[in-house]
């Protein structure tokens, strides 16, 4: 029997998100969701777990699980992503591969292709960043796509502009099978606040800081204090690893740290819709990245 929401036939599924380190998956996520659910920067692996971005199209509800890239792993954090990559991809209905359409087939697309067809999985491609690749190499990409003999359909898109993301939301919206929907209306993501705010913080510092902090940095929520005006009062830590780290984060007499909370803050305030008091402190843990404790709060398996 057909699922309904009201008198109107309804349809639900989960899609997997996935690709290479940086091709744009977050993007393309909160560009379907309409608001921002997963963090971006131009460095690569900046999603560290599964994160649920909800969204309606007709009398579809689109489940997009946006997943950390796919890389060769290194350290327990990578080995971690990556596990969590494919348990996304295992759950889903279906598989969205996204390509950065510049690099093309490249070795780490590749990898996940062959696990995808040992898997014996299919997959949708989306090409991203179109709008920097000439339409001769977007045509044979697009035909080394098919070639690959999982891919299905290939999409071409902009993730930052909106190109082509219609024609893909559309075709995502026809393979929902038919179910009531799994979340309310409004709802946008399975995130609880505290971590979402954490993230955003993480984003700036990662934007503001870019080749200047390694990957050795992590921001929690400790404290989250509704204030009877209706705002909020937030505070939040900063995990380097090193003090060189902390001078980095904390800038010339506390100047980067202020940067970095005035835009968490704006954003905040924003995304939340009210105002935010945002308090920001940096401290040093060694070897952070090997706390169970982290990868709880992140959804991760520590021994993956």
């Amino acid at each position: 029997m057909t699922a309904t929401e009201g008198d109107i036939a309804t349809r639900c599924g989960y899609v997997a998100v996935i690709g290479a380190p940086n091709v744009g998956k977050s993007t393309l996520v909160n560009r379907l969701v309409g608001s921002k659910v997963s963090i971006v920067s131009p460095k690569v692996q900046t999603t560290r777990t599964r994160v649920l971005g909800i969204c309606l199209h007709g009398d579809a509800q689109i489940v997009l699980v946006d997943t950390p890239g796919i890389f060769q792993p290194r350290r327990r954090l990578d080995r971690a992503m990556v596990a969590a990559a494919w348990a996304g991809a295992g759950e889903a209905d279906h598989v969205l591969l996204m390509i950065d359409a510049a690099r093309g087939l490249d070795g780490d697309t590749l990898a996940i292709v062959e696990r995808i067809k040992d898997k014996g999985g299919r997959a949708i491609a989306a090409l991203n960043k179109v709008d920097i690749v000439k339409k001769p190499d977007l045509l044979a990409l697009a035909a080394a796509c098919h070639d690959t003999g999982v891919i299905d359909e290939v999409f071409m898109i902009s993730a930052q502009t909106g190109d082509g993301v219609e024609e893909l939301f559309d075709h995502v919206a026809t393979l929902m099978p038919a179910g009531p929907w799994l979340f309310p209306e409004d709802q946008i993501s399975d995130m609880p606040q505290r971590l979402l705010a954490a993230e955003i913080t993480r984003e700036k510092l990662y934007l503001r800081l870019r080749k200047e902090l390694p990957y050795a940095a992590t921001v929690e929520t400790e404290t989250w204090e509704e204030k009877d005006d209706g705002s909020a009062r937030i505070e939040q830590v900063i995990f380097v690893e090193r003090d060189s780290q902390k001078a980095i984060v904390l800038g010339k007499g506390g100047s980067m740290i202020k940067q970095i909370g005035a835009d968490a803050r704006a954003e905040l305030s924003e995304l939340l819709e009210r105002p935010i008091h945002l308090f920001l402190f940096v401290k040093v843990r060694d070897k952070w990245g090997d706390d169970p404790a982290r990868y709880r709060d992140w959804g991760l398996d520590f021994d993956a």
